[in-house]
């Protein structure tokens, strides 16, 4: 079974708890992981940190929980149109659709979360579900070719710009690869200027500008290379 559906089965499941419990005339509820810290916890194997086992239940029984569990449920269909379509679109975009909605938002930070809660439910990336972030991509340079649907892309010959890490970054193949580490660095200024003095030269290496804090798609490119290709990466 491919990802698209693997999210579109896991998008239905959700309404299928809810009809499951109306058929058992039971009062419908959703099982949503906590986000909190004491609910955050490093898995060693993974290396990195991940949710815990703690849920919170919310229930149409509760009359504060109605609404949330129905922006989710709306949500979840409006990801699975997306996925079906093999279409995307951004939480703004997700945003003002909702207007039209029978329970919109009162501000995009509160769909947002609802899109937090969708992902951390299901499993998966909002980018599976067809969400995409509003943030600029990172800049990758150096001898490293990529695929990103029909296109080969070398980031040596995309411009002093580099290739843009693209939100749907786990669809990119990489191809092939002539260096020996990965050098992240936080500002773009000092991506250019490494750029300008040759440093993927110099040390062998692809250099990464992060644009401050990552994104979601950049971590995401950093430990691919690191895992796929074996290549040590440098963080600021």
């Amino acid at each position: 079974m491919n990802k698209k559906d693997i999210a579109v089965n896991k998008l239905k499941s959700l309404g299928d708890i809810i009809l499951e419990d109306v058929d058992k005339n039971n009062v419908p509820a959703i099982k949503v992981p906590s986000r909190g810290t004491s609910n955050i916890v490093y898995d060693t194997d993974k290396r990195y940190y991940v949710l815990g086992d703690r849920y919170g239940k919310r229930s149409l029984g509760n009359v504060k929980q109605i609404t949330k569990i129905a922006q989710m449920v709306y949500v979840a269909n409006f990801c699975k149109d997306l996925v079906r379509r093999g279409k995307t679109a951004t939480l703004r975009e997700m945003y003002y659709v909702s207007e039209g909605w029978d329970v919109d938002f009162g501000d995009q930070q509160e769909s947002n979360i609802v899109g937090e809660d969708l992902e951390v439910t299901l499993g998966m990336t909002r980018e599976d579900l067809g969400l995409m972030p509003e943030e600029d991509g990172a800049s990758v340079y150096g001898n490293i070719t990529l695929q990103d649907d029909d296109v080969e892309i070398n980031a040596l010959r995309a411009g002093k710009s580099g290739y843009t890490i693209s939100p749907t970054i786990d669809d990119v193949q990489f191809l092939e690869h002539d260096v020996k580490r990965v050098i992240a660095v936080e500002t773009m200024g000092m991506f250019h200027r490494m750029v300008q003095e040759d440093a993927f030269k110099k040390f062998d290496t692809l250099i990464v500008g992060l644009k401050g804090q990552a994104a979601r798609a950049t971590r995401r490119f950093l430990k691919r290379v690191n895992e796929e290709l074996n290549l040590p990466v440098y963080l600021p």
